[in-house]
């Protein structure tokens, strides 16, 4: 891919990460960019609700009326469907949201988190979200420039699309929105997490990110460079006892703390 940069070491990654992260204006290291790791650099943007395949366009609704129909009475803050949408996709609902992090370190760690994937190139995805919203339709460009802000909450974005259906009639052209999720509990917290949501639920994000390559670039890791990352994020503290806090994350770290380097093929 044309915006791919390649990091053949840890000091030339670090460099990549931070990459543009200096704010003139600010004097500050504040950073456009956010950050997706995949442990595959083959990997396209999809969204879990891309991958049920099939008709899954024409099921999104209905995944999410059943969602909230036998979600516990108090498990959805609020009648927003964006909250509601936020609360599945962190329960593992299939929706058209796809997880992003502020942080590029929690982004390495999901780009080296699978020991099965150490033979293969890994990939970070950077996203400037602050200029992706330059392409939204006006009353949603209005809305984030009159609250100073660069991503929407699920209120926010209420205010002027509050469905799906009403989501779709903005359609006229293909947009990205960046959706802050409610601090729903630790791991939202502690993975400095955030959602894209396409303007129709069939639209592949690298598909549009390919008409506005000055949005973004790629990290790609190499396979020869994923043990060393893995084991200075493991010393930095970011593991799966930090970003999945509860006993699953702790096992999930432990097994791999304690895997050999050489796995077996099976």
């Amino acid at each position: 891919m044309l915006n791919d940069l390649t990091a053949n070491s840890w000091i030339e990654l670090q460099d990549l990460l931070f990459r543009d992260a200096y704010d003139q204006r600010l004097g500050r290291f504040r950073s456009s960019f956010i950050f997706r790791g995949l442990s595959d650099a083959r990997y396209e943007l999809k969204t879990s609700l891309m991958r049920l395949e099939g008709p899954y366009s024409d099921l999104e609704r209905h995944l999410l009326r059943n969602f909230r129909k036998y979600a516990h009475r108090n498990a959805v803050p609020g009648e927003s469907v964006w909250n509601l949408m936020a609360l599945a996709q962190h329960h593992g609902l299939p929706t058209r949201l796809l997880d992003w992090t502020y942080s590029p370190f929690v982004a390495l760690h999901f780009a080296t988190a699978n020991l099965q994937k150490f033979d293969i190139d890994g990939v970070i995805w950077c996203m400037n979200y602050v200029k992706s919203s330059e392409f939204l339709p006006a009353p949603l460009h209005t809305t984030i420039m009159e609250e100073g802000s660069n991503v929407f909450t699920p209120q926010m974005l209420d205010t002027q699309c509050n469905s799906l259906k009403q989501l779709d009639t903005l359609h006229e052209r293909r947009f990205v929105i960046f959706l802050e999720p409610p601090s729903m509990d630790e791991r939202i917290v502690n993975q400095h997490a955030l959602f894209s949501l396409m303007s129709g639920s069939s639209l592949l994000m690298n598909h549009w990110l390919e008409d506005h390559p000055e949005l973004f670039y790629r990290i790609i890791i190499p396979a020869s460079l994923k043990w060393e990352i893995r084991d200075k994020l493991d010393q930095a503290n970011i593991t799966e006892r930090v970003l999945f806090p509860g006993l699953d994350g702790l096992s999930s770290w432990l097994k791999r703390q304690y895997s050999p380097k050489e796995l077996s093929p099976e």
